[in-house]
């Protein structure tokens, strides 16, 4: 068994020795490992390596590593392979639907594990993902998860460009502050009013008047969406020159 160099694994797993037991074998067989054992480690190597797939305990964190799970599924769309000790059909349903791609249960053999992930690897290599979004004067890299506005780089925090993430790769459909909540926050958090200061302070970084917004409007009743389209630049400049006394 044999992989290419080029891919990358993260190892998130809480036992020490599991850990170090599961990235020598993925090493020995080519792969490139990064091992984490806690929360903010996990996140900051995901951002930071961008894995092709993450080994992810389903226990981890104290029984954190679903709600990880959901995150790392909007965050460039990972593999991942969760191991757990729970084996019970609810367990692993929960677990498939938090967005694991595979679910291998505890103990097992490291040739299934192997075996697994090499399979997961291989479906990745048939799977194109972009590698950067544009959006009307957005340009969104996914890849160094930088983005651009009317050519300016523009600096957000890591949970400002994943709040705009979600919401691109939702394609201007309308999503709740809930929602948002749950697909672009790492930590379970129940103050949707989090989600207003964020869009606020993207706004400042990417909208021409923030209190006016033409990118991520505002939807009634529902949360907040982000248009898609160019904007009409030709419209707002004609109404500027208008404006203008002769």
């Amino acid at each position: 068994m044999s992989a290419s160099i080029d891919i990358n694994v993260q190892v998130v797993e809480s036992n020490l020795n599991l850990r170090s037991l599961l990235s020598w074998n993925l090493q020995q067989v080519g792969y490139k490992v990064q091992q984490c054992a806690d929360m903010v480690a996990a996140r900051d190597v995901f951002q930071m390596q961008q894995p092709s797939l993450v080994v992810l305990e389903a226990e981890f964190a104290g029984g954190q590593g679903l709600q990880l799970c959901q995150w790392l599924s909007h965050q460039g769309h990972p593999l991942v392979l969760m191991l757990s000790a729970r084996t019970t059909e609810p367990d692993v349903v929960a677990g498939l639907r938090s967005g694991a791609d595979d679910y291998l249960k505890k103990p097992f053999g490291m040739q299934e594990f192997l075996a697994r992930v090499e399979s997961l690897t291989r479906r990745s290599r048939h799977i194109t993902t972009p590698l950067a979004i544009d959006c009307g004067d957005l340009h969104i890299d996914l890849v160094q998860r930088r983005v651009r506005y009317m050519g300016e780089f523009v600096d957000l925090t890591p949970q400002e460009f994943s709040l705009l993430y979600v919401l691109t790769q939702a394609e201007g459909e309308p999503l709740s502050r809930i929602d948002l909540l749950r697909r672009a926050w790492p930590d379970a958090i129940d103050n949707p009013r989090t989600v207003d200061t964020h869009v606020l302070s993207l706004r400042k970084k990417i909208e021409i008047n923030p209190r006016h917004p033409d990118l991520i409007q505002t939807v009634r009743n529902v949360g907040y969406r982000i248009c898609v389209g160019p904007l009409d630049r030709s419209i707002e400049a004609m109404a500027i020159a208008h404006s203008k006394p002769a």
